[in-house]
């Protein structure tokens, strides 16, 4: 093995590729389908989510970018897989920290969660160009080109490993490239609890002019993950 493929196999071992189903990202932004209809939307970061392949085939416009898509498909989709596994195994581990009633049991997530990557490698297979490949904090969108940006289990969710300048600086990009609202879910932390700099985040966010409120979601699977943060921008 090469050094280059060495070091392209130390990447996407850091990258942990594992997705929501589509249902899963209504319930946890509280949107209808009726809502994005007529919407440019990006999914930011997305995955192995099957949001953008289920919601396309329903005539949505969805977008998707995430830093595992500068790798090959067929490398993801094992990736992916091997995640699914290892994630099933954690959980026996940690079943108290969730809740129950989204997912009847363990094997009902491992199905929900293969179901979503499937979903997901076929559409990358048929329509690559809505997976872009992206680095953040920043994106490669022109001012304003999507009406509605979704970002799940990213920020605030890896709190003890983006610090709150990288907050600031993503969300600054996440504004520039939105023209009506951003929706985040969720507001915790790995551990369930709340983002500690997520009042200070508001403040700064309501300082741009933007409005912001935590709307309770219908969706709640890790224990205390079930508000999410929408901002809609000031004009």
């Amino acid at each position: 093995m090469s050094r280059a493929e060495q070091r392209t196999k130390l990447e996407i071992e850091r990258i942990v590729f594992i997705g929501r189903s589509y249902k899963e990202y209504l319930d946890m932004f509280s949107l209808s389908e009726d809502e994005l209809k007529g919407k440019k939307i990006l999914d930011c970061p997305a995955g192995a989510c099957s949001f953008t392949a289920i919601g396309n085939k329903l005539g949505l416009d969805i977008t998707a970018c995430d830093i595992a898509y500068y790798h090959a498909q067929e490398d993801l989709v094992n990736k992916g897989l091997q995640d699914i596994v290892h994630t099933m195994e954690h959980m026996e581990n940690v079943k108290e920290k969730y809740i129950w009633d989204y997912f009847k049991d363990i094997n009902s997530l491992r199905e929900h969660r293969q179901s979503a990557l499937n979903d997901c490698a076929n559409d990358m297979r048929e329509s690559s160009e809505r997976y872009i490949p992206v680095t953040l904090p920043m994106l490669p969108f022109k001012d304003g080109e999507f009406d509605i940006l979704l970002s799940a289990h990213f920020l605030f969710t890896y709190a003890e490993r983006l610090d709150y300048e990288f907050h600031i600086t993503t969300l600054n990009e996440l504004l520039r490239v939105s023209k009506e609202e951003i929706r985040i879910f969720p507001l915790v932390d790995l551990e369930g609890k709340r983002y500690e700099h997520l009042d200070r985040i508001v403040k700064y966010l309501e300082d741009m002019r933007c409005t912001v409120e935590e709307i309770n979601a219908s969706y709640e699977f890790q224990a205390n993950a079930n508000a999410m943060l929408r901002i809609i921008k000031g004009r």
